[in-house]
């Protein structure tokens, strides 16, 4: 049996070392996945950092997927883990409420699909449909507006103690983050919220 573990992170560093950790204890790179918030624009293509990526790159490895595919034989769609012209693009998206996140993984086109369909939060359904929890889930997204990260992963049954514990060693107590927002006046995530800008998110992420 398969089971979805998700933890929030500061930073998409925080998010990478933590993807590295589970990589490193067994976890299929295939089988996570990342939503990274890049209000302050850290996610850059190769022309000399100077403009946000608008190719697919799911992994993050700043190259186009379409072109390392053509290089290896595979298809667009292989490469991109679905539907081409669904996720034509994807690497850098942006959600309601949110603002501009890089996304790469399989709960990629759980989220494009919530976008499409116009799902409340966009990407609260998203993560709703991953497993999370719908309270963690409006805590998830959040934090993403101000500049947080969300590894997900699936996990079999029997390794899902373990890997929590894997997860856990740099990530974000949900609860102790809820209760910091909800003290400034937060009650839930608003899908029609004004996206953090570049100055709030590194005031944000100061107080951490």
């Amino acid at each position: 049996m398969t089971v979805t573990i998700s933890r929030l992170y500061n930073s998409y560093p925080d998010a990478q070392a933590a993807i590295n950790r589970l990589e490193a204890a067994g976890v299929k790179h295939g089988d996570i996945s990342v939503l990274a918030s890049n209000a302050d624009g850290w996610y850059k293509d190769g022309n000399n950092g100077t403009k946000p990526s608008t190719f697919p790159d799911r992994d993050l490895d700043g190259k186009d997927d379409r072109a390392e595919a053509a290089r290896t034989g595979a298809g667009v769609g292989a490469a991109l883990g679905g539907t081409a012209g669904v996720l034509a693009g994807l690497g850098l998206m942006a959600i309601p409420g949110v603002g501009p996140i890089v996304a790469a993984g399989w709960l990629v086109s759980t989220l494009a699909g919530a976008a499409a369909g116009g799902a409340t939060g966009g990407v609260v359904g998203a993560l709703t449909q991953a497993g999370v929890g719908k309270d963690e889930a409006d805590i998830y997204a959040e934090s993403l507006r101000r500049g947080g990260a969300v590894v997900s992963a699936r996990v079999a049954d029997a390794d899902a103690a373990r890997l929590q514990t894997v997860l856990d060693s740099s990530a974000v107590r949900v609860t102790d983050r809820a209760a910091m927002y909800r003290k400034s006046g937060w009650t839930t995530f608003d899908p029609n919220a004004t996206p953090y800008t570049p100055d709030q998110v590194r005031k944000e992420r100061s107080l951490y």
